[in-house]
């Protein structure tokens, strides 16, 4: 049975655990800009000296770059599960600073019109204040029960806002101590206001920059037009066929390791009540693209892509320049799902092109890295009781999404420590993160804090 004196505990010291994170929101430790090195690392001290507080044996970890904090709370016994939560303590710059209506780092709390209350300042969203939802939990079940039900490692970077560069080195040499059953990440949002959300699928990444050359120069389209090859006639009919009419990639195995969605995952995708046309409508589009058949929703979360990000070559300037481009260039991103393996798509696309070249085309490639699609089984039984533990808390089942996008750190968990990833955020869609003006609303926080208690308890089983 949960121990209530754990949300009781929570609720009567709100206050208590606004104070300490204000007090972290009011350190400027904005790791892209190196003026504020001295910063990133007193919010890193900051964290240890908090985790520590309550039993965490803590430590500031060297990199190349930012430290990590990296801590341990292995109190709970050997027969108990041990999580690993993930969260980051840096933030992005502030700029452009003018369009502040308060001080990025003066955090303060603003009543709304509509009665609900918000946290104002950088970092109150992204992550700061997610990642506190989770130690402010542990605090409290700490001082209400006297012990955290698992075993918990937290893991706090200093770069994610720049980057990453020193997280894939400090995770494989490492990876013994940071293997663990469960990692926990705390920085997506929830479906709406009042419905939390488990993220449970991650696209994956290619990208690649294709550069097609033909003659040694660029050309005068009246003397040579007509004789000489055209490397943008020769790209475009290369990017033309990459698609076939019903909007299926037409790369060989392509569609490896690509499987349908669970139609109980399906019915709970149909119950959130997504408007696919309001979603395109919003941007200007009348009508859906891409595979015929598939929702907008599904497409989005769960189907792989082949998109065109910018194509370029010849005269772009102003007026009118009559020649033929000496050679074309394009950027390809590629979204992957399921087991669809990145090297193999990249070899698929660089085999396709130069199958479809003339002979007196040449192709450069450069590769833009590469990442495979992370997804947590709909079956896991880590995620029933996740999801069962939201519901209680929120009044509403918790929805189980999916994300267009990438987070690394969770691939990197997948890959490189052999974990599933529990994805729980609390931000809303109007947070403003990375914008000026990010805000985290109370509700969040507070509830956030209550929401983890239980899915602490609930995993300990």
């Amino acid at each position: 049975m949960f121990p209530s004196a754990v949300l009781d505990h929570i609720d009567t010291h709100l206050q208590e655990s606004l104070d300490r994170l204000f007090a972290l929101l009011r350190i400027p430790s904005i790791s892209a800009d190196p003026t504020f090195k001295a910063d990133v690392d007193r919010a890193a001290d900051w964290l240890v000296a908090q985790l520590e507080d309550i039993g965490f044996s803590a430590s500031k970890r060297p990199t190349p770059g930012h430290p990590m904090v990296v801590a341990h709370y292995d109190k709970a016994g050997a027969d108990k599960p041990h999580v690993l939560f993930y969260g980051h303590y840096d933030v992005q710059p502030v700029d452009p600073l003018e369009l502040w209506t308060t001080p990025p780092f003066e955090p303060r709390l603003e009543k709304q019109p509509d009665g609900t209350t918000r946290i104002l300042g950088r970092g109150a969203d992204d992550d700061k204040g997610q990642m506190m939802t989770f130690v402010e939990a542990c605090r409290a079940y700490i001082a209400a029960t006297g012990a955290l039900p698992v075993n918990v490692t937290i893991l706090s970077e200093g770069e994610e806002e720049s980057g990453s560069p020193s997280l894939v080195g400090f995770l494989e040499a490492n990876k013994a101590e940071l293997s663990r059953h469960l990692a926990l990440i705390c920085d997506t949002d929830m479906w709406d206001r009042t419905t939390p959300a488990i993220t449970t699928m991650l696209r994956g990444l290619v990208g690649e920059e294709v550069i097609i050359s033909c003659a040694d120069r660029d050309l005068h389209s009246g003397m040579f037009g007509g004789a000489a090859l055209n490397p943008l006639h020769v790209l475009t009919k290369v990017l033309a066929g990459l698609h076939d009419d019903d909007g299926r990639v037409t790369l060989p195995g392509f569609y490896d390791g690509v499987v349908d969605i669970p139609p109980a995952l399906a019915a709970n995708w149909q119950g959130l009540g997504f408007d696919g046309d309001a979603f395109l409508g919003a941007v200007g589009l009348t009508a859906p693209a891409g595979e015929v058949g598939r929702t907008v929703l599904e497409k989005i979360w769960a189907r792989p892509t082949c998109e065109v990000n910018g194509v370029s070559g010849g005269y772009a300037g102003d007026g009118f320049k009559t020649v033929l481009p000496a050679k074309a260039i394009a950027k390809v991103s590629f979204r992957l799902v399921g087991q669809q393996d990145p090297d193999k798509i990249r070899a698929a696309f660089r085999q396709y092109v130069r199958a479809s070249l003339p002979a007196a085309a040449r192709v450069a490639f450069h590769e833009h890295g590469g990442s495979p699609a992370v997804a947590l089984p709909f079956d896991s039984r880590e995620l029933a009781a996740a999801a069962g533990a939201l519901t209680e808390e929120w009044g509403k089942p918790a929805a189980i999404t999916g994300s267009g996008g990438s987070i690394p750190v969770a691939g990197y968990f997948r890959h490189i420590l052999g974990m599933d990833t529990l994805m729980i955020g609390f931000g809303l869609a109007d947070d403003r993160i990375h914008s000026p003006n990010e805000k985290y609303e109370l509700t969040s926080f507070h509830k956030g804090m209550r929401s983890w208690a239980r899915i602490l308890a609930v995993l300990a089983n």
